[in-house]
């Protein structure tokens, strides 16, 4: 009876601890642990005065806001290609939001689950003007770029067989010593995801001198990441994410966000948290998302500041546009 009462009561202790879950860990340590990129202009970069920036940082301050009612309340965690998934695995970090492509495999060979598409995005090539180069059709026997731990060398792979062109792989641990190599001519092209491209290209003695193709090879929508095995806390970093884009789509902006408080319309009314039980369900308090929103604005609002046509990487929002405004960000309803 004892060894049976022994294991009851750690099959028990097991299951509060799952329980419990990632939520509890983040209030009990007063922080959110979220993993970014160690320094990609726009989605996330430390500034001369120190202080972290960009689209996925933004993410997680909502995040925390939403959860801890203070989006400063955030630890970023700078992670290489190599490292990202075994820093949220062993649960260094709460959450990955690292410009990290949503994928079939690592949703099913990983611990993971993705949050939803934060950023379509598609991958290219970046090339000198002087190579005459105005496609990637025309790259055939070319010397490219990689960056270890990420699907581009696939990606090429499947693109270049499918069309009987062959290239040379040079590749690298680091973004800055695939950089330096192809500025120093080591490779006739660089290729990345778009948006790291036009991010890239700025770091660049010359930056006028190098252009993004306007091809895309592969469909790359990146997203936030969560372990498996916690449903609340995935419940809760999607539900943070599509608030943001419902936001946007109800014209709930960072500085009306006390104005719709006293909004008629149901759709906004449960998005600010004044009809239904929506915080609760997910173990918030009724005023989550208006927090998120009050601290770095909608969805529409993160993109512009951090990486649209007023930015120095000048990304068009393309299909990173609202459903009803020729893109494909389209959030389910909170409802």
């Amino acid at each position: 009876m004892r060894r049976i009462f022994v294991a009851f009561a750690f099959v028990i202790s097991m299951a509060s601890a799952v329980a419990a879950g990632t939520l509890a860990d983040v209030k009990a340590r007063g922080k959110l642990l979220c993993g970014v990129n160690t320094g990609l202009q726009g989605f996330a970069a430390k500034g001369a005065n120190g202080q972290w920036a960009g689209f996925d940082v933004d993410y997680c301050k909502a995040l925390a806001a939403a959860v801890l009612g203070d989006a400063t309340k955030v630890e970023f965690v700078g992670l290489s290609a190599q490292e990202r998934f075994d820093k949220l695995k062993s649960g260094a970090v709460d959450i990955l939001a690292r410009n990290t492509t949503w994928t079939m495999e690592r949703e099913t060979k990983l611990p993971f689950l993705f949050v939803g598409a934060s950023y379509y995005d598609g991958q290219g090539f970046m090339v000198a003007k002087l190579s005459g180069v105005t496609s990637v059709f025309n790259m055939s026997q070319a010397s490219i770029c990689f960056v270890n731990g990420t699907t581009t060398q696939a990606n090429v792979d499947d693109f270049f067989k499918g069309r009987d062109m062959a290239y040379t792989a040079k590749n690298f641990d680091k973004p800055e010593d695939a950089l330096a190599a192809y500025e120093r001519g080591e490779c006739d092209a660089y290729t990345a995801d778009q948006s790291q491209l036009y991010a890239l290209r700025l770091k660049l003695a010359k930056p006028d001198e190098h252009i993004v193709l306007p091809d895309v090879i592969s469909k790359e929508p990146l997203g936030p990441a969560v372990r498996t095995g916690d449903d609340q806390w995935y419940t809760i970093a999607r539900w943070v994410l599509f608030a943001l884009v419902n936001a946007e789509e109800l014209e709930v902006r960072q500085a009306t966000v006390a104005d719709a408080k006293n909004a008629k319309p149901p759709a906004i009314r449960r998005l600010v948290g004044l009809d239904g039980t929506f915080g609760a369900d997910m173990g918030l308090d009724p005023e989550w998302a208006a927090r998120a929103i009050t601290a770095v604005g909608n969805y529409g609002e993160i993109f512009d500041r951090n990486l649209g046509e007023k930015t120095d990487l000048k990304i068009a929002r393309g299909l990173n546009a609202l459903w009803n405004n020729a893109g494909l960000q389209y959030a389910p309803p909170v409802r």
